[in-house]
């Protein structure tokens, strides 16, 4: 009989097991891989985005999937706390841009052998290679897990930190949503978020614009009915079949909603390649310049201000022969050539599915979790944290973060429920 077991190797269940031991359980932690922190030694494009360090209100903002629900978990270990945590294991940690935190080795594996010895240290067992088949539940608890092979586990407390769907080679294949059902749970529509952007132009199937990278711009979703429904500010690259990049992973929720809410096959996008400045300035700025040099070439001219082939691609559709003088450039030209920077319209169609996600939209309902122990509504001993709930965030530290604070908090509740 075990004090804990926690089910998943990921962010989340790490961090539980680190937990639940250092508040005094025996703590068992299994994991149908053959080893732990798979999505961990991945993240962050290898180099493990450990947390965000924006103050907390903030870091709520970019958490746009039940984010309020973090001010509970937050209020035990949040990103502070995580950060100290690291640092005194000794990982040092540095901050990019946009409070990202990495450690100083940019190398995501010191992080989860790091976390993988503390466990060790606290006497965690493991159990590699133990798929868990379901759960077994009394009236109103849960009483132990039963593996593939048969073999019953007892616990007084069990953590699901399974995962979403996203990433499935990491072992993330929904397995916990049948037991958070089994226990009576609701699980909300599962949807890709933080994934890339598909669209059926002509452009995007010629593969016109294909690799071109465009920094800093805003990058907006409307719906059917012309209405703003969000606008992301930052880099984005065209691919073969759609947009990817910061910006357009965090639109891409947006597109999923709004298509499925309006029942269409696509809805509108806009790239400004301008957003500092009203459409008219822009405007001004080109015509004073030609104006400045009336017998200099168009592209020479509009030179530097977006990437050249991006340039050429615009020339192309306004019509504008490029290499001719600026003096003989109609001024609606300029006016089409000025809207095309503020606003490259153009029509998506949905995004990469589930599978190529970095992140899962929706899971076990958080209106049935305590948040400030992590444990079910419905049935006691029963903990959830990380992905496997339905919470999301930008990429960029908000998920981990997410992960890392469920999963300390979940550990604590379980390991204080038996000895209290």
């Amino acid at each position: 009989m075990y004090d804990v077991i926690v089910i998943g190797g990921g962010p989340s269940g790490l961090m539980a097991a680190v937990s639940a031991a250092k508040h005094g359980a025996n703590t068992l932690l299994i994991d149908k891989g053959d080893k732990l922190g798979r999505k961990l030694a991945i993240s962050g494009g290898g180099r493990c985005n450990v947390t965000n360090r924006k103050p907390i209100d903030e870091l709520i903002q970019f958490i746009p999937g039940n984010g309020r629900f973090m001010y509970s978990p937050f209020s035990i270990f949040n990103n502070e706390d995580i950060i100290n945590f690291f640092e005194q294991l000794g990982i040092l940690l540095k901050e990019e841009d946009h409070g990202r935190m990495f450690p100083i080795t940019d190398k995501a594996q010191t992080v989860v052998n790091t976390l993988i010895n503390k466990i060790k240290e606290y006497q965690v067992e493991i159990r590699l290679n133990t798929p868990v088949k379901e759960m077994v539940f009394n009236e109103d608890s849960v009483e132990a897990v039963k593996l593939e092979n048969g073999e019953l586990l007892h616990a007084h407390s069990i953590i699901v930190a399974v995962g979403g769907m996203s990433v499935p080679h990491t072992g993330s294949t929904g397995d916990g949503y049948p037991w958070a059902k089994q226990a009576g749970h609701t699980i909300t529509e599962l949807y890709p978020t933080e994934v890339p952007i598909t669209s059926n132009e002509g452009f995007i199937k010629e593969k016109a614009l294909q690799g071109l990278s465009l920094r800093d711009v805003s990058l907006s979703v409307f719906n059917t009915k012309g209405k703003l429904v969000k606008t992301h500010r930052g880099d984005m690259i065209f691919t073969h079949f759609g947009l990817s990049g910061p910006a357009a992973l965090r639109c891409s929720q947006y597109v999923v909603k709004t298509l499925k809410k309006a029942k269409v096959p696509t809805t509108e996008m806009q790239i400004d390649l301008f957003p500092e400045q009203s459409g008219e300035a822009l405007f001004q700025s080109i015509t004073k310049a030609m104006k400045a040099e009336p017998k200099k070439a168009f592209k020479n001219v509009v030179k530097g201000m977006a990437p050249e082939r991006f340039l050429q691609f615009l020339f192309e559709t306004v019509e504008i022969d490029s290499s001719s003088q600026s003096a003989s450039i109609s001024h609606e030209k300029v006016r089409q050539f000025t809207k095309m920077l503020k606003q490259f319209s153009f029509q998506v169609n949905g995004t990469l599915p589930l599978e190529k996600a970095f992140v899962t939209g929706g899971g076990v309902s958080v209106k049935e979790v305590e948040p400030k122990t992590m444990q079910s509504k419905k049935k006691k001993g029963l903990y959830f944290c990380g992905e496997v709930l339905d919470i999301h965030g930008y990429t960029g530290g908000y998920n981990i973060t997410c992960a890392f604070s469920t999963g300390y908090t979940a550990g604590k509740g379980a390991a204080e429920r038996i000895l209290v």
